[in-house]
């Protein structure tokens, strides 16, 4: 059982290709909460293979949540992520569906049941798409909950009020968020604080990660270290108890190196633990 509040990190926010690897950084942070990634071939790939359950389990990590990423999604710039992420592109939704039903295979294997994806940029409600759309989300829930499994939409491509309302919407019981503030900003979609007001009772898992709006309209944000953006981390988690999540704090960082990610991580851990301990 994971305490409330627990720090925890991103597996692919390491770099790791093993889980060995794995073992000795979060040794050496100092932590024992994960998210990991599933490691299909195409994103954050383990050298166990189809023996990473195991091997993760044998590791004695507590695994809050698994993630899964689909072959195709390009972050290049919004505009390549808009074209390509999660179920946006109607004509790569049949193959991501059976990508989704490999990852909830490899999610149960792992213990967990919770999945995180990016789930596209979610059309608005005038947009002739919507309804393919949600069709399409309805067919992962679907997939989910034969096994159990909770999806996770991560936050960033849309705005709280069009993620509640297609969550409303819906009415997938097992479709929920996983909420990264930072990607509020990056994609500068709305204020994350108000954000959590708005999503609170459906965030089932959260990324800790912090930056800067973008200075240039169509352009990325910057994702700076924990604590050195524009999320106030103290006020986020206060939110966050405010509208009643318990789970894990797990810090995300997509920046830099191998080296530069773990110090990262390290500074991201002392902030979080000072915030909870103040």
């Amino acid at each position: 059982m994971i305490p409330p509040y627990a720090i925890g990190v991103c597996s692919w926010s390491l770099q790791v290709t093993s889980v060995p690897e794995l073992r000795g950084f979060l040794n050496e942070l100092g932590v024992n909460v994960i998210q990991m990634a599933c490691g299909d071939p195409h994103h954050a790939s383990w050298n166990e293979g189809d023996d990473l359950p195991a091997a993760a389990l044998a590791a004695g990590f507590d695994i809050h949540a698994a993630m899964v990423g689909f072959p195709g999604e390009d972050y290049r710039t919004p505009q390549t992520i808009k074209e390509t992420g999660g179920f946006g592109d109607p004509a790569t939704r049949a193959a991501r569906l059976e990508t989704l039903k490999w990852a909830l295979v490899r999610t149960t294997a792992l213990g967990v049941d919770r999945l995180t994806m990016h789930g596209g940029f979610i059309p608005d409600p005038d947009d002739d798409g919507r309804k393919a759309f949600l069709d399409t989300l309805g067919e992962a829930s679907a997939l989910a909950k034969a096994h159990r499994v909770t999806l996770g939409l991560e936050t960033g491509q849309e705005t709280a009020g069009l993620l509640r309302r297609t969550l409303d919407d819906l009415k997938c019981d097992n479709v929920k968020v996983n909420f990264d503030p930072a990607n509020m900003l990056l994609y500068d979609m709305g204020d994350p604080i108000s954000a959590v007001e708005i999503l609170g009772p459906d965030i089932a898992t959260v990324h800790c990660k912090d930056a800067f709006r973008p200075t240039t309209p169509g352009d990325w944000g910057q994702e700076v270290p924990l604590g050195e953006g524009a999320v106030n981390m103290a006020l986020f988690i206060e939110t966050l108890k405010k509208v009643g999540y318990v789970g894990p704090l797990v810090i995300e960082r997509e920046v830099g190196n191998q080296p530069e990610r773990l110090a990262d991580c390290a500074h991201g851990i002392r902030v979080l633990r000072d915030i909870l301990e103040g």
